[in-house]
Parts: C-alpha cells; sequence; structure tokens
C-alpha cells in the first residue's frame, strides 16, 4: 500500500520566517539590553531545573509559546559570558555577524564532515585553515581543521605526533609497551594531560616542566627532564609549548624550545587555545616569534576571536598527516572521487565524522569586520589589561601577583593593616577565596581566579569587545566593597591591629 504523505514536520516557509524575525527581535533586545543587565543572578541548580524543564506535548506548541520560551532563556536562565564585566574564563564575547552565520548554517544544515554532503563548508574551511596557517607562517602546504574546541584540537595534534613517532601502523596494533614522553608547563591546560590518557599513553607520559618567575617554561628544566629521561630508557617525542597559559597568559619561550626540539627530534606543539589570536595583532606577533617553526598549532576562535561557541582549530605543518592519522574505509560511503570530481571528505582526517558548519561564522567574522580591525581590538584587550594591573598597582589595599604578558591580569585583595607572615597568607588565600565566590554571586562584575605558587588568587581575563576601562575601575571599586565587608567578618583576631 502507497503511503499517504506526512508533512507535519515541515514547517510552512512563511511560519519559518515569522519565528526567525522574532528571534531576531529577542536577539536584538538582548544585545540592547544586555550592559543594563547583572551579569550573573544567583540561582541554584533547582531553581534552573524548575525554569527551563516542561512536560513535553503530544501536541506541538504554537508559536507564541516557542518564543516565550526561548525568551526565557534568554532573560531568565542565562548567564551573560557576553556582558562587558565579564572577566572570568577565557571564553569570547560573540559577534553578531556570527550569530547570523550560525543561523544559515543550522539552516542549510551541511555535515563538513563529508564533501558531497557540504561542498561549500568543506571547501570554505580548507581554505580558512589555511590562510590561518600562513598567518601564523607554517608552509604552504599546511593546513587544518575547524573543531568542536580547544581539547579536541590538541587531542588530533597529538595524536598526529604520537603516529608519526611510532609509525602509523600504531592504528592497528597499539602503543603496546611504548615509553614515550612528552613535556609541557606545570600552568599547562589539562587538556594536555587528559589527551594522552585518551591517546593510551597515560597522563603520567607528560612530564610537568617548572616555570620561572613570570610562569613560563623553565628551558633548562626542560633539557635536564629530556636527559634524565633518555638515561632511564624512555624515548622523548614531543613538547607542547604554551602561547598563552590559563592562569596568567604567559608565553612559553616559543623560539628555544623550538631549537631543542629540532635539536633532538621532537614534535613541537603549540598549545594556543588563548593566545594564537595574537597572530592578528602586528603589535603582539613579536611576542610570539618561534610558533612559525612548530609542527602543530591548537587555538580557539571562540575563545579571543570573539565568534560564538563553538570553534576551535588545529593545524599541522603537512595537511596529509591528518589524513595519514584518521582515514577509515567504511563500504557505505563508496565514491570514486576521480569520476565526481570531489573533493576532500575532512571527516576522515579528524575523529567527528558528523561535523558542523563551524567555519561560517568564524570567516564571516573576519570578513565582516577585517583584520586590521581585529588585530586592534585584540591589542586594546591587552591595553586594558594592563591599566587594570596599574589600578591594582596604585592601590594600597590590593596586589599585582604575576606580570601582564597578554590580557589577563592576576591580583588580590589584601588589606593593607595586615601584618606580615604565613599566617597573613593563609588569610589571604581564604579571603580572596570567599571574594571571587561574593563577587560571582553579586553579579556586578565577574572573574574568576588563579592558584600561584600556592597562593589563591583573583583573575580578570579580557576577550571582550565590549570590556572598556570603566569596567575595570568598576571591578576594583566592587571588589574593594565586597572584600572589606568580608574582612570585618573573617579576619582572625591574631590579625587585627591593636
Amino acid at each position: 500500500m502507497r503511503p499517504e504523505p506526512f508533512p507535519d514536520l515541515d514547517m510552512e516557509p512563511k511560519r519559518a520566517r515569522l519565528l526567525a524575525e522574532a528571534a531576531v527581535e529577542l536577539f536584538e533586545e538582548y544585545l540592547t539590553r544586555l550592559p543594563s543587565l547583572a551579569v550573573y543572578r544567583r540561582r541554584s541548580a533547582a531553581d534552573l531545573e524548575a525554569l527551563v524543564t516542561r512536560e513535553i506535548p503530544e501536541e506541538g506548541l504554537g508559536d507564541e509559546e516557542l518564543i516565550a520560551y526561548l525568551r526565557m532563556h534568554v532573560f531568565d536562565a542565562a548567564m551573560y559570558t557576553g556582558h562587558p564585566a565579564f572577566m572570568a574564563y577565557i571564553s569570547g564575547s560573540g559577534t553578531a555577524v556570527g550569530a547570523v552565520a550560525d543561523l544559515v548554517a543550522a539552516a542549510i544544515n551541511q555535515n563538513a564532515g563529508g564533501w558531497r554532503l557540504g561542498p561549500g563548508a568543506t571547501e570554505l574551511e580548507l581554505y580558512l585553515t589555511s590562510w590561518f596557517a600562513r598567518r601564523f607562517g607554517l608552509p604552504e602546504h599546511a593546513g587544518g581543521l575547524v573543531m568542536s574546541g580547544g581539547s579536541m584540537a590538541n587531542f588530533v595534534a597529538l595524536k598526529v605526533a604520537r603516529d608519526r613517532t611510532l609509525g602509523l601502523e600504531v592504528r592497528q596494533r597499539g602503543v603496546g609497551d611504548a615509553r614515550l614522553t612528552a613535556y609541557t608547563s606545570a600552568e599547562v591546560h589539562f587538556a594536555t594531560t587528559r589527551a594522552f590518557d585518551m591517546l593510551g599513553l597515560g597522563s603520567q607520559a607528560v612530564r610537568l616542566i617548572p616555570t620561572d618567575a613570570a610562569f613560563r617554561l623553565d628551558v633548562a628544566a626542560l633539557q635536564r627532564s629530556i636527559d634524565e629521561d633518555v638515561r632511564a630508557g624512555f624515548q622523548p617525542f614531543a613538547v607542547v609549548a604554551t602561547l598563552g597559559t590559563v592562569g596568567t597568559g604567559a608565553i612559553d619561550p616559543l623560539a628555544e624550545i623550538a631549537g631543542i626540539c629540532h635539536e633532538r627530534g621532537l614534535w613541537m606543539h603549540v598549545d594556543a587555545a588563548y593566545g594564537g589570536p595574537a597572530v592578528l595583532s602586528p603589535e603582539l606577533r613579536p611576542l610570539i616569534a618561534g610558533v612559525e617553526e612548530s609542527d602543530s598549532i591548537a587555538f580557539d576562535p571562540h575563545k579571543w576571536m570573539y565568534t560564538p561557541h563553538s570553534g576551535g582549530i588545529v593545524l599541522v605543518r603537512d595537511l596529509q598527516w591528518l589524513a595519514d592519522s584518521f582515514a577509515a574505509h567504511a563500504t557505505y560511503i563508496h565514491e570514486d572521487k576521480e569520476f565526481t570530481g570531489r573533493g576532500l571528505d575532512l571527516g576522515m582526517m579528524g575523529p567527528q565524522l558528523s561535523r558542523s558548519f563551524w567555519a561560517l561564522k568564524i570567516f564571516m567574522s573576519l570578513l565582516a569586520h577585517g583584520t586590521r580591525a581585529y588585530g586592534a581590538r585584540i591589542s586594546h584587550d591587552v591595553e586594558l589589561a594592563r591599566y587594570l594591573a596599574e589600578l591594582v598597582q596604585a592601590a594600597e589595599d590590593f596586589e599585582l601577583v604575576a606580570p601582564v604578558e597578554l590580557s589577563i591580569c592576576c591580583f588580590r585583595y589584601a588589606p593593607s593593616d595586615l601584618p606580615l607572615g604565613e599566617e597573613r597568607e593563609r588569610y589571604l588565600d581564604a579571603l580572596n577565596e570567599r571574594l571571587m565566590a561574593e563577587v560571582q554571586m553579586d553579579g556586578r562584575v565577574y572573574y574568576s581566579n588563579a592558584v600561584l605558587n600556592g597562593r589563591f588568587v583573583l583573575r580578570c581575563c579580557i576577550v571582550n569587545f565590549r570590556t572598556e576601562a570603566e569596567h575595570l575601575e568598576q571591578t576594583i571599586a566592587v571588589t574593594r566593597e565586597i572584600g572589606a565587608r568580608l574582612d570585618a567578618e573573617m579576619r582572625p583576631a591574631t590579625l587585627r591591629a591593636d
């Protein structure tokens, strides 16, 4: 029997347009109201669960109810990482054109895992990653992929490094008793150690190298650690340099690390998840000299290029290396490419076969604003971080605890009448830990923390094109207000003035 049509899920174009127009109006209202909203409102998980969940109906909701539900997410259930006073984690503010590009990408629903399922998406991604590779100074045959974020980008790069060290047959036989070791700063993001877990090498294969006074990898300590492992029968194979540590924004000495890697035949990977977009700034480009010598680079446009989540990028010195490490065969996707003339299937160059059109929002953001504005804004973020450091140093009740290299400033609230000594340090740890939580719950400004040399400190990271000097001045004022109140409540009698 011939089935009758069932078009219920095929929304009429006019209704789809009206829904989209209502959503765009909601987007405009969000952008208009954003500066006046609290960054965060104090709510429990139970509060939010009750707010966002509802019974899924047997019959679909009407358009007004659908938009009302979306409105609740925008104005009642969200915290605002795009707010100018959000300076906590390395999460970009989200370009408006990127949001529009995401709408279009979702509408045409391309799968950038297979060329035939996303032809334009594939070619754009190849062009975009090649363009970035050239910006970083990698050779003409370099390229990469747009990934879901920095963790995946780092994982892909390190898998390529593993495979090229042990031989491609490792993909079939496994790592066995290989005693590979890799080296990175003690300030590295945990994505690196977790990648080694996923690669079957174990997180203990990663040697965490001490840092210098500026929280950069200590090159002499790196050399000693490699020598010790060689004598102990291990096989050093990679160094992961950080271009912008998550704690302080420190840049490891890339050129010196490159020299060591060339001399010893080691893979050089650069985790530039945060700091990589500095390559767009002529003023900051000298800070990352040596990155062009790397074998692979990972960085996140959804961080310091401000594009909407998600979108990380992995670059390798030779694009073929990706296919060597990830190509697979499946009969159900057979194709004679000589006959069809179709291009590369990016799903065979990384672990994700189903892949969103992530490249579009990145490319559209670059087209809309241009490299000059991008470079200037990234440099401006660094100037703002330096200005915050100046405010901290000018205040008697604040202490700057790390140099400002990129756009992160680390400091702590430290009342000037506290006596020196270890008890003071322990108290400041407790005071600043509570202070961070109180400031976040207060919602006027929002920052996070770092632990540096064992001490709990406050941390502002500026990767937001809406942040300006007034928001940093507000940060100092709010921190002082709440800090003074907490100090009056928390200070032990042994630290009180006579």
